[in-house]
């Protein structure tokens, strides 16, 4: 089976590819398909998750290869804006990698880049002991408050959650924390906007400053006042940045850049 993926917008305009951070799905997204009205708008699940829970197995790489040949399918020449969080950016970063001429503007918010192999050797033996807490509801939301899923989506993100399985969690919990930029990386001819948030961790400000470094197109902020997802804590605040950074090539003033 191929990705599950919706369309909204002018379909006559620039493409708009979203692409969801582990944990959650394309619903993540609804204040930028709000907001972005105006352009051709593609939400994409990944394999194992949300709507493309029956696909292969999931992984960065295959996630690459799928949304890039579904854009060639779909873009039909157009320009192309990649917006990707989290596990998503990880995945656009791969998508890069493999296409260097497919994506005009990409967007990667919150990568990790810094494999940590102590960490990955805990994940299933981690999982495994604590996978049953994940239909407690309590539990649940304490997660949800940890990822800034607001009440209004608790109930999908819950739903979604308890339907996972617990061989489907390592996988991407173990790729997340393998990945690394590809040596191809450095080709990807389009703009790219590295992003990362004030508050998160010393890795992911590490992983930003990595990412800018190999590739020459590439433009890095720290936004201030911010952790780990800022298009679910302030949509306004990143709605109006992407806007104007595909416009204008302007950055928030307040934005710390990344040299």
């Amino acid at each position: 089976m191929g990705l599950h993926y919706q369309e909204y917008g002018d379909k006559n305009a620039s493409l708009m590819v979203f692409l969801h951070g582990g944990g959650v799905s394309s619903w993540m997204w609804d204040k930028q398909i709000q907001y972005f009205s105006h352009y051709h708008c593609i939400t994409i699940d990944l394999p194992e998750q949300g709507e493309s829970n029956y696909t292969e197995n999931f992984s960065i790489q295959l996630s690459a290869e799928k949304v890039n040949k579904l854009i060639e399918k779909i873009a039909n020449g157009k320009k192309v804006i990649v917006i990707g969080f989290s596990l998503g950016a990880q995945v656009t970063i791969q998508m890069l990698s493999i296409n260097p001429n497919l994506i005009t503007y990409a967007f990667i918010n919150s990568a990790l880049v810094r494999p940590n192999s102590f960490v990955r050797k805990m994940i299933r033996p981690s999982i495994k002991l604590t996978f049953p807490l994940v239909k407690n509801k309590s539990f649940s939301k304490l997660q949800a408050k940890t990822l800034y899923v607001y009440e209004e989506y608790f109930e999908t993100y819950y739903k979604e959650s308890s339907q996972m399985k617990s061989d489907t969690l390592i996988r991407i919990l173990e790729e997340n924390m393998s990945f690394e930029i590809s040596k191809d990386f450095n080709k990807a001819k389009g703009k790219i906007l590295v992003t990362v948030g004030e508050k998160e961790k010393a890795v992911m400000k590490k992983s930003a400053i990595d990412i800018v470094s190999n590739n020459s197109n590439c433009i890095g902020i720290v936004i201030p006042n911010v952790g780990h997802g800022i298009s679910l804590v302030n949509p306004n605040f990143f709605n109006h940045m992407i806007e104007k950074w595909i416009q204008e090539g302007a950055l928030p003033q307040d934005a710390i850049t990344i040299k």
